[in-house]
């Protein structure tokens, strides 16, 4: 039986499914798909390495901050015990450190969103702050933390004096003057001033008048003035000076003068926080985890309430369910998206209309319940972490169901999740479309996913040491993904700062191929033998490409490591293997299925993209290498396109299966394998 398998986008599955060849996925899927990435044509290919950027003095959690798609408007905030500190993908910024009150324990479970040049951090045992970035004089940024303080403005006016003028009554004349400034946020009211043995407004005539004054209040651009009618206060006019002449106006008491409301006071600190129609969304207290609050349109920092009510104050909505829920994240998804502990749930105005306090409805979505990680969208989908934090489901909306619609994407690898949960992760768009997850246990999970073309599939990324956290920022080659490790080196554990290298490019030189971890690229105008800066990895055994070719054996002394030849352009760093193993070849045929026949592999022919080296075996501990040959004695072997014939002996076996390795810094790109498989 001759066999291809040209297509690998299925990605890594659970041994508990090497049996169901009936799955339409199954020929897409392999059993082992280890530090290699599937492409979104079928392919697999290594994943880059990682460079070096900056140490860091203690374990730290990222978070993004993206102002736009230029890549200079992007940063990395880096959180750790008590400080915060400014990167890029290229490493730290000049900008100074700032002290914050987090403590490393709460750090991943600090919930960010970000509107123009400030991120909102919330966390209910902290009170919100924000991080702002702000034009320094002679150039750059200066940052800050700052404690958000909700509903401030101007003060309030002092009490006006109110003159009545023309013949008087019986009725006391009360007025209200808001101050407003050049953004237009309006400050409190001032108190009533009152004028006795006036008319009713109803009853005057001609020669009556109230004239308003009051003192001026510093940076009001003008000053909106309120006359109460019937218990209530109601817009009557603007005036741009401190003073105004009432000719009876018709008093708006749709529109009156704001009150502070807060319901954050007393430490009761909100967990999450988002933006939806030009309003900041609050949610998750201690005292309230099932309900959010939304404050007034187009002013995410204040909660001052009209009253009656107008379409633009802030509001409260208490999801109601049979249990307490609390809300876990909450997304802006062309409807409101709040996930709980239970539920998800799709919050709207109804018909299209805005979201407002007098017109919300609210509607269960599924009752899968979410963990506290920040969703992802991607594309036309929301994906989250299910309630117990090992399962991975997306939201997308269902015209059949007129409503929300999700799957369980780590269905088919539960071996990956089983006894964990996902503490961070990032979405990488381009290249690849991969989702980059942090387990608990330092593992770092790989998620490719293109619904659009029904590609989704997981693998596994080892390296020496683990992984604490991961972002991504754009920069000029597409998304870089920067991470937090944890490695023992000289002895300690240290922490690096490292982001994934580019991709390979097709016209790149081999003696740029970077596939070594927390490595660095050294160039020097004359081939030398050593090879400095590698202070960071004293005392490890590293893995080499000088000039191309693979060195082994390089110690680091004193920062440095010896090269047996002069090289100009060197890559140096910790080791790693890529390994890919495809899932056991099972068919039907006139005599019955395959399935627990012995087999054995005849012939394999690989096609190979711009690969060098590997190894090939029946297992990952009985290997032998890939025959590749330079071209010239002396100089680095060149990539080689095309298929290369391997036997993999072994013997017969039940689930015979073929090992695909690559330990060397060398890329390792496979378009299909063809299997020649004897059965007994």
């Amino acid at each position: 039986m001759r066999v291809a398998l040209q297509n690998f986008t299925g990605g890594e599955i659970a041994p508990t499914l090497s049996a169901r060849y009936d799955l339409s996925r199954y020929r897409n899927c392999v059993s082992c798909m280890e530090n290699m990435l599937p492409g979104l044509h079928g392919d697999v290919a290594r994943r880059p390495g990682t460079r070096f950027l900056a140490e860091l003095d203690a374990a730290a959690v990222l978070l993004p901050f993206s102002f736009s798609a230029a890549p200079d408007q992007n940063f990395i905030l880096v959180f750790s015990e008590n400080l915060l500190r400014i990167a890029t993908a290229e490493g730290f910024t000049a900008a100074a450190d700032i002290q914050t009150p987090y403590a490393g324990k709460d750090l991943l479970s600090l919930y960010h969103a970000q509107v123009g040049d400030v991120v909102y951090l919330a966390h209910c045992n902290y009170p919100l702050h924000k991080v702002v970035r702000r034009d320094a004089e002679g150039g750059g940024y200066a940052w800050s933390l700052e404690q958000v303080v909700l509903n401030t403005s101007l003060a309030a006016p002092s009490t006006p004096s109110i003159v009545f003028s023309g013949s008087g009554g019986s009725y006391t004349l009360r007025y209200k003057v808001a101050a407003v400034d050049a953004d237009g946020k309006q400050s409190l009211a001032s108190m009533a001033g009152e004028c006795a043995n006036a008319r009713h407004p109803s009853d005057w005539v001609v020669g009556n008048s109230a004239a308003i004054s009051w003192d001026a209040v510093e940076d009001a651009v003008e000053y909106n003035i309120y006359r109460e009618e019937a218990g209530y206060f109601g817009f009557i006019g603007v005036a741009s000076g401190t003073s105004f002449s009432d000719q009876n106006y018709q008093a708006d008491t749709t529109d009156t003068p704001r009150e502070d409301w807060n319901p954050f006071a007393d430490g009761n600190n909100p967990g999450v926080v988002a933006f939806h129609q030009q309003r900041m969304v609050l949610a998750a207290t201690p005292s309230t985890p099932q309900a959010f609050y939304m404050s007034r349109t187009g002013d995410f920092e204040s909660f001052r309430k009209c009253r009656p009510l107008q379409d633009d104050d802030p509001m409260e909505y208490l999801i109601a369910s049979g249990s307490i829920d609390a809300i876990t994240w909450v997304a802006s998804f062309g409807d409101l998206l709040v996930g709980t502990s239970g539920s998800e749930y799709k919050a709207t105005g109804g018909d299209g209309a805005a979201i407002t306090p007098g017109n919300i409805s609210i509607t269960a979505q599924s009752y899968w319940g979410s963990a506290g990680l920040a969703p992802i969208i991607i594309g036309n989908s929301v994906l989250h972490v299910q309630r117990h934090g090992s399962r991975v489901r997306d939201l997308f909306y269902s015209l059949e169901k007129d409503g929300y619609a999700g799957n369980d994407l780590s269905i088919l690898a539960p071996h990956l999740f089983e006894g964990h949960t996902l503490r961070q992760w990032a979405y990488q768009q381009t290249p690849g479309s991969t989702i980059w997850c942090v387990r608990d246990d330092g593992l770092l999970l790989a998620f490719t996913y293109m619904k659009e073309h029904d590609i989704w599939g997981w693998s596994r990324h080892i390296t020496d040491g683990k992984v604490l956290s991961v972002v991504t920022a754009p920069d000029a080659e597409g998304d870089a993904l920067v991470m937090v490790t944890r490695r023992v080196v000289d002895g300690r554990e240290r922490y690096f700062l490292e982001r994934l290298a580019a991709v390979w490019r097709d016209d790149a030189d081999i003696a740029e191929a970077f596939f070594v971890d927390c490595g660095v690229t050294v160039r020097s105008e004359a081939p030398a033998t050593v090879v400095e800066g590698l202070e960071h990895l004293e005392g490890r055994t590293l893995s080499v490409l000088a000039d191309g070719s693979p060195v082994e054996g390089c110690v680091v002394r004193q920062g440095s490591i010896t090269l047996p030849y002069a090289a100009s352009v060197v890559q140096a760093g910790l080791p790693y293997a890529s390994v890919l193993s495809p899932l056991p070849v099972e068919s039907d045929f006139n005599s019955g299925t395959t399935l627990a026949q012995g087999r054995s592999y005849g012939s394999c022919s690989i096609r190979f993209y711009r690969s060098v080296g590997g190894q090939y075996g029946p297992s990952r501990d009985d290997l032998y290498d890939l025959a590749f040959m330079p071209e010239r004695w002396g100089e680095a072997v060149q990539p080689f396109s095309g298929d290369l014939a391997c036997a993999p002996c072994g013997g017969w076996e039940n689930q015979a299966a073929i090992w695909l390795v690559q330990q060397r810094p060398l890329p390792f790109r496979i378009l299909s394998l063809t299997l020649d498989v004897n059965f007994a």
